[in-house]
C-alpha cells in the first residue's frame, strides 16, 4: 500500500503543471476568446438588467415556475419570440484576477487529491508509469472536463465551447497522470 504522505508530491506537482498549462492556454494562446460574443446592444441590455436589480446569481430566460406556464399560450409565445438562454451575473465591481486564479488553484489540488485517492485506492507501490498514468489520467479528465457536455445539453453552451474545455480537460489529465506516473512510488 501507498503512504498518503508519499503522494503529497504528486498532488503538489501536478496542481502547479495544471495551472501554469491553463495559464498558457487562456492567457497565451488565446483559443477560449471565441467561445463568448458581444451583443450589438450590450449596454442596452446592461441598462435593463442594472433597472431589474437583479443580483449575482444564475437566471434562465424566459422563467417558468413549472412546466405547466411552459405550455400556456403565453408561455409558448416567450420561448417562440425568444430570446432563450441562461445568464450568469456576478457581483458588480472590478474583476479581481487574485481570488479567481486562487479559487482555480485550489480546485486543480483538489482534483489531484481525488485522482491520488483512485490510484491510491486502486495500485500498489511499484506500479508500471503506464497503469499509474492511466488510472490517475482518466480519474482526471473525467474531474476536469466532463461537466462540460451536459452545459451544452442543459444551458446551451456551444458544442465548440465544449470541445475545447474537453480538450483543456484532456491536456491538464495527461500533465496530472505525468506527474503521478513519474513520481509513484517504487
Amino acid at each position: 500500500m501507498v503512504a498518503w504522505s508519499q503522494l503529497l508530491l504528486p498532488i503538489l506537482l501536478s496542481g502547479v503543471l495544471v495551472f501554469v498549462a491553463s495559464a498558457v492556454m487562456h492567457a497565451m494562446l488565446k483559443y477560449h476568446n471565441s467561445d463568448f460574443r458581444k451583443l450589438g446592444n450590450e449596454d442596452e441590455v446592461r441598462a435593463v438588467v442594472r433597472k431589474g436589480n437583479a443580483t449575482a446569481g444564475m437566471y434562465i430566460i424566459p422563467h417558468c415556475t413549472d412546466h405547466k406556464e411552459m405550455k400556456t399560450p403565453e408561455g409558448l409565445k416567450k420561448y417562440e419570440e425568444g430570446p432563450v438562454g441562461v445568464l450568469i451575473l456576478r457581483t458588480p465591481g472590478k474583476v479581481e484576477m487574485g481570488p479567481i486564479l486562487g479559487q482555480w488553484f485550489v480546485y486543480v489540488l483538489v482534483v489531484s487529491a481525488l485522482a491520488a485517492y483512485v490510484a491510491h485506492s486502486t495500485l500498489h507501490a511499484g506500479a508500471s508509469y503506464l497503469e499509474v498514468f492511466r488510472i490517475v489520467g482518466a480519474a482526471s479528465w473525467l474531474a476536469y472536463a466532463w461537466q462540460a457536455p451536459s452545459d451544452s445539453i442543459w444551458k446551451g453552451q456551444p458544442w465548440s465551447a465544449t470541445i475545447k474545455v474537453v480538450f483543456d480537460g484532456l491536456v491538464y489529465a495527461c500533465l496530472t497522470a505525468g506527474a503521478f506516473g513519474w513520481l509513484w512510488p517504487r
